[in-house]
């Protein structure tokens, strides 16, 4: 399916629904299709750097916009956490994080911090020749050599060549971004993890200075060790609230 109805996109998306009936739907990608966003409605509903449709593909055509720090053409071509978005030609750079909502944002960042991304590790396995093999949030697979990496842990990795550059364990004192639940979009401190072995998901204690709260592990997502490496949402990028370059 090419298109969707606006009223029927993901909730992530923070588009006005009433404007148009439709919408472009994202193409199989990295991402799932309900936690990513299509490039075209990046540059038209959220940079707001054109107008139409035509005016976003000439862009792309262009080869003017970068996803963690290659080339993207395809208009459909969905972006979702932690991806970093980048318009060389007027020095902009973007990482898509989640806001206090739930909907998926994006933060303007310093140029030099274009050059790396945090994924998180969703599962391993072991591969021909006995190394080990990282399966990452954003559908990336790494293969270590050694295996000091657990599920749940956070890398910090070089763009494009997809090195591994820090390993933020899911750790006591360890910042946290919080991807989902009632405390969705914030950023919190990691009190403890109490590990099940049953059916019941690992939970994650946090604390954000006096308030305490848990969650699932899955919605704790490990943004540094003794300070966040990532700016938050400091707003919403909406037709009411457009980014442009003064």
């Amino acid at each position: 399916m090419s298109h969707l109805k606006r009223l029927a996109a993901p909730r992530q998306w923070s588009i006005t629904k009433k404007t148009s009936k439709w919408a472009p739907a994202t193409v199989p990608g990295p991402h799932a299709k309900d936690a990513s966003v299509p490039l075209l409605v990046v540059l038209r509903d959220y940079l707001r750097v054109c107008d139409t449709n035509r005016e976003a593909r000439s862009i792309l055509d262009a080869r003017e916009v970068l996803v963690d720090g290659k080339v993207v053409t395809d208009p459909k071509h969905g972006v979702g956490l932690m991806d970093v978005v980048s318009i060389p030609k007027v020095d902009a750079t973007f990482r898509v994080l989640l806001d206090t909502r739930g909907k998926l944002a994006l933060t303007e960042m310093q140029k030099a911090n274009a050059g790396w991304k945090l994924c998180r590790i969703q599962d391993k396995s072991i591969v021909t020749g006995g190394v080990t093999q990282l399966h990452l949030h954003d559908g990336r697979n790494l293969v270590v050599k050694e295996a000091p990496y657990k599920t749940g842990d956070v890398l910090r990795i070089k763009l494009p060549e997809q090195k591994v550059m820090e390993h933020f364990p899911l750790a006591n004192d360890a910042h946290a971004f919080i991807t989902g639940g009632t405390h969705v979009g914030e950023n919190a401190r990691i009190a403890g993890v109490e590990v099940s072995r049953g059916p019941r998901a690992t939970v994650v204690q946090l604390k954000d200075g006096d308030v305490s709260f848990s969650t699932v592990k899955d919605y704790v997502f490990v943004v540094g060790k003794d300070k966040p490496e990532i700016r938050l949402p400091e707003e919403r990028y909406t037709a009411a609230n457009p980014w442009r370059k003064s």
